[in-house]
């Protein structure tokens, strides 16, 4: 993407704000059309994914849910309008929580948000921080027109603390967020490498995760929620978990499996809301071909 197609992109997004439900669905089905031809090795990666975890699924079955995912990545974009140039009161009607109670008591603290990617990621972020400052970690953008973007428009609301991933996976930062009180928004189900992860199933497919929430909940003794957004005919509707109970355990691998089958359990309530565009499987196991 280059900077003058970037300074375009973001100035329709913002754009979009006040759009009609009515015609943001429209332009995401259009947007959904475009981008499942244009971008074919993100339909491969996502048809891919969907012939591991849904075997049960016929072909014709797995090609209209990967249309539907693409609808929904399309009207998350366009809903960015809202999430970026919208007041607080806005963003709050968009995004609905439920068990927020969860997140704002004091005793909960440290606490990690474990946010999966589901399409309503970005609302639920931005919208939380109208409630409650936290600690995320940030990917850079190559382009730097949409990182600024997309910097700003997360950093609306309390001024969040957002570091950059790096090669080092130097937390220090966030663990000083969390020593004052931040809750740390974590995403636990991307493929970061063979470095640091340990392979465990997902949807009966192993997969190279993290034990990150286990390891900083165990070091920090901090209670770890679910926190999973739905993306609505109006807005977003978001589910704040109570604190899980008997988490983390002696055993991160035990712990980091723990994880990956709640969310499954959570996938497959709406598996049309996350985000499988993404080479969660790219990382294998010793000896495996790649499944991409």
């Amino acid at each position: 993407m280059n900077n003058a197609f970037a300074r375009l992109w973001v100035a329709l997004i913002r754009a979009m704000h006040g759009l009609s439900m009515k015609n943001r669905t429209r332009l995401a089905r259009l947007a959904a059309r475009i981008l499942w031809y244009a971008v074919p090795k993100r339909r491969h990666v996502t048809l891919t994914n969907l012939r591991l975890c849904f075997p049960e699924l016929s072909e014709e079955e797995r090609v209209e849910l990967a249309e539907r995912i693409y609808v929904r990545l399309g009207r998350a974009a366009i809903d960015h309008g809202t999430l970026w140039v919208g007041s607080r009161e806005e963003v709050r009607e968009f995004v609905k929580f439920e068990g927020l109670e969860h997140l704002l008591d004091e005793k909960n603290r440290p606490v990690i948000v474990v946010a999966p990617h589901f399409a309503g990621l970005d609302a639920a972020g931005i919208a939380l921080n109208t409630y409650v400052r936290g600690v995320s970690l940030y990917q850079p953008q190559s382009n730097p027109v949409w990182d600024k973007a997309m910097l700003e428009g997360r950093k609306r609301f309390s001024d969040p603390v957002l570091v950059a991933k790096s090669n080092s996976s130097d937390l220090r930062p966030v663990l000083r967020a969390m020593k004052d009180g931040l809750p740390f928004y974590y995403l636990p189900d991307m493929d970061h490498g063979r470095r640091n992860s340990i392979f465990v199933p997902f949807f009966g497919v192993e997969a190279a995760t993290l034990p990150m929430v286990s390891r900083l909940a165990r070091l920090t003794r901090a209670k770890v929620l679910w926190c999973i957004a739905t993306m609505t005919e109006t807005g977003y509707a978001v589910t704040i978990s109570p604190p899980l109970v008997n988490f983390p355990t002696d055993d991160p691998e035990a712990d980091t499996l723990r994880i990956n089958r709640e969310l499954e359990a959570w996938v497959r309530k709406q598996p049309d809301q996350y985000l499988w565009v993404h080479r969660r499987f790219k990382t294998r196991p010793e000896g495996e071909a790649s499944v991409y």
